[in-house]
């Protein structure tokens, strides 16, 4: 493990935990969601911090994967979600016509981005098609539980694919530099210790 890794693990769970967030009450953390839209047009970025703008970004992901590598604390929910995108991400690699339209529908989000702003209702919406459109065809299907009266919103349904979009963007970046689901159990520890590392260091330069 190495901290690269760790960061693309922080922005998985932190997309998970935001969508796991709008399922339960409907709103989640949006500095944290803008910083996870931002990576998904993000897709040259030169190092794996550009991808997120900053460690700090992904606090609340650094988080939540401290409290994944720590058993009393885990939730069930958004670790089987991440690990859920794992594997979804491992079947979109597979599917190059799939990948091809991902691209060139996240060049024309990125166009609306340009004309409404980064996290305007327009470019969610763009986001939540485009998931819907490609990524929810797939196997294994992405399953989020919550407040079913939360999840018969169409603003919230967006908002959580959209970071669905978000997880996947990390679980390719997470793949690209080598990690694999193992990983985590084999290099636990080591994994907490760098998540707490990088946690601490964001917190001392962006208090």
């Amino acid at each position: 493990m190495n901290e690269e890794r760790v960061l693309a693990l922080a922005g998985l769970f932190q997309a998970t935990t935001l969508a796991q967030q709008l399922a339960n009450d409907g709103r989640c953390d949006d500095v944290a969601m803008a910083a996870g839209m931002a990576s998904v047009f993000r897709i040259d970025a030169p190092t794996v911090v550009a991808v997120y703008g900053d460690v700090s970004a992904v606090r609340l992901g650094l988080r939540q994967l401290i409290a994944l590598l720590d058993e009393n604390n885990r939730d069930v929910a958004i670790t089987r979600m991440a690990f859920t995108v794992m594997r979804l991400e491992r079947s979109l690699s597979r599917r190059p016509d799939l990948l091809d339209r991902l691209q060139q529908g996240i060049q024309a989000a990125q166009r609306q981005v340009e004309h409404f702003g980064p996290d305007s209702p327009q470019v969610i919406k763009r986001l939540a098609e485009l998931y819907a459109g490609t990524l929810s065809t797939l196997k294994p299907r992405v399953m989020v539980t919550g407040n079913p009266q939360q999840l018969q919103q169409p603003a919230v349904v967006e908002k959580v694919r959209t970071n669905l979009l978000a997880a996947i963007r990390s679980a390719v970046l997470w793949r690209q530099l080598g990690g694999r689901q193992w990983q985590l159990l084999l290099y636990r520890k080591q994994c907490g210790m760098l998540a707490r590392g990088l946690l601490t260091g964001s917190t001392l330069s962006n208090p």
